[in-house]
């Protein structure tokens, strides 16, 4: 359970509710149907058969729903995980691809218990506003080769499903607009005959249910040093998504949810989904976003329904399934993106508004992600931007003033502001070492010493002016400043 559970609507509450059951279990419908390409175009880029990828989202799915921290969130393999870990596929095959998975499971757990979520109050707000926008991008950037080179019917067909889930809301919401699109659209296109791409043509699905599978791999070092590498960034990339979306939702739901269940949850999803000759995968932020913004779902029902549906979809309704027309998933997963871009954070207003850095780390984090086509990469540089503008901003936080001349032998500074290695390395050239008198006063009763860089640079003060036969004294530290200080001075070499 979450953090603040009863805040959250719980499984008991929506089973006790026919409207609250029938949104998630509508809910849990139009996400496996959302599911089912991208699972296949995952595998393709992984290098891996379909059935792979469509295992791998019915395990995650099914195990997140019990496992996971952040209920309503919808865990399956993704595009990120996919990138990350196909060169084991192509380099050294199958079982060596599903060893790597198990061993990223692994992985995640301990980073979960270790309580790596925490470290998610490091990402600024404008890393997020950067993550969300890029998403929006990517997920609407996806559509492209459903809609690019294709026959002209297909345009008409998402202007309808766009029409359908931009008016039925204003209505009616008994049932997902989603889903009602996607149907219309399939019922439209085996009526009419039309000739366009459907699911079908996306990949063969799979006739039969996953089964136990051990990687056939010898357990030595010589295979751990191969899949330790493609592990640690799969666990790495898997959290950093699954930790980024669970915020998400947490700000669209206005609820808390349990980081660390999450992480180790991830982690026990994608060993489970291992040892089912799964691909492994983490937290899907476009079909989230249908689950929770388009579908209204809630609880952990959605998410478990949307691995139980996806199976069965796939393997005893694959026929049905493969008609759906790709036009139907394409449009919307468009209204998704539609959906997901903050739109007030670009709007000309917001942006003159907003402090230049802010901006500079958003367009950071949205050009790396689209660039790469992955979302780990946009934060961790957008997080680095942050830091760096951060730094540069305090660093000039910091002033040193000619306080006193107490007698003619006397001279005294007050040093104000947070030092650090970013504005403590200029501190060294605020002194006047030829021209003060022979004894120096540096009052630190307004600024704190926060890290060794800022030691050595006292340190060097201190013995520029004794070179010159002055003596210097420092006065005014307050605890945490002085417990460093008398611990670390003199400590560092040449006062570097």
């Amino acid at each position: 359970m979450s953090d603040s559970a009863e805040r959250i609507p719980t499984v008991m509450g929506a089973l006790r509710s026919p409207r609250m059951l029938k949104t998630e279990v509508l809910a849990g419908l139009v996400v496996a149907l959302a599911l089912i390409p991208e699972a296949i175009a995952f595998s393709i880029i992984a290098g891996v058969d379909p059935r792979v990828g469509l295992f791998a989202s019915f395990t995650m799915a099914v195990s997140i729903a019990f496992l996971g921290g952040r209920p309503a969130m919808i865990s399956a393999a993704t595009g990120a995980i996919a990138l990350v870990i196909a060169p084991v596929a192509k380099q050294y095959g199958l079982d060596y691809f599903i060893a790597t998975v198990i061993l990223a499971g692994v992985l995640q757990v301990v980073l979960g218990v270790l309580g790596v979520a925490k470290l998610m109050r490091f990402i600024p707000r404008s890393v997020m506003v950067g993550f969300v926008n890029a998403l929006a991008i990517l997920i609407f950037t996806s559509q492209f080769p459903s809609l690019i080179g294709v026959p002209w019917l297909v345009y008409p067909l998402v202007a309808v499903g766009l029409l359908i889930m931009f008016l039925l809301p204003k209505v009616t919401s008994v049932v997902p607009a989603p889903l009602v699109a996607i149907v219309l659209l399939t019922v439209a296109t085996v009526v009419f005959a039309l000739n366009v791409p459907n699911v079908g043509g996306e990949g063969e699905l799979p006739s039969s249910l996953p089964a136990l599978l051990f990687p056939d791999v010898p357990l030595n070092l010589e295979t751990l040093s191969i899949i330790a590498p493609y592990a640690l960034a799969m666990a790495i990339v898997g959290l950093l998504e699954s930790l980024l979306t669970a915020k998400l939702v947490d700000d669209v739901t206005d609820t808390h949810s349990n980081k660390t269940r999450e992480s180790w949850g991830q982690g026990a999803a994608n060993v489970i989904t291992g040892f089912f000759g799964g691909m492994g995968g983490c937290a899907m932020v476009g079909q989230t976003m249908i689950n929770v913004k388009a579908s209204g779902a809630r609880t952990r029902i959605s998410t478990f329904l949307a691995g139980v549906f996806l199976l069965i979809l796939v393997v005893g309704l694959g026929d049905i399934v493969a008609l759906i027309p790709m036009a139907a998933l394409a449009a919307v997963m468009i209204m998704v993106a539609i959906g997901t871009m903050d739109w007030y954070s670009i709007h000309p207003k917001t942006l003159r508004r907003m402090p230049r850095s802010e901006t500079a780390v958003m367009l950071a984090t949205v050009v790396v992600t689209v660039a790469t086509h992955n979302l780990a990469y946009g934060v961790v540089v957008g997080v680095v931007t942050a830091m760096v503008l951060f730094a540069r901003r305090v660093a000039h936080l910091t002033e040193v003033v000619d306080v006193a001349h107490p007698d003619e032998d006397t001279r005294a500074y007050a040093v104000k502001g947070e030092l650090f290695f970013a504005s403590s390395n200029d501190l060294i050239y605020q002194f006047d070492y030829v021209g003060d008198p022979k004894n120096v006063v540096i009052d630190m009763s307004e600024s704190h010493i926060w890290d060794a860089s800022t030691v050595a640079t006292l340190d060097a003060i201190t013995s520029k002016y004794e070179a010159k036969g002055k003596h210097v004294r420092i006065i005014g530290l307050n605890a945490a400043s002085a417990e460093r200080h008398v611990r670390l001075s003199g400590q560092l070499s040449g006062g570097h």
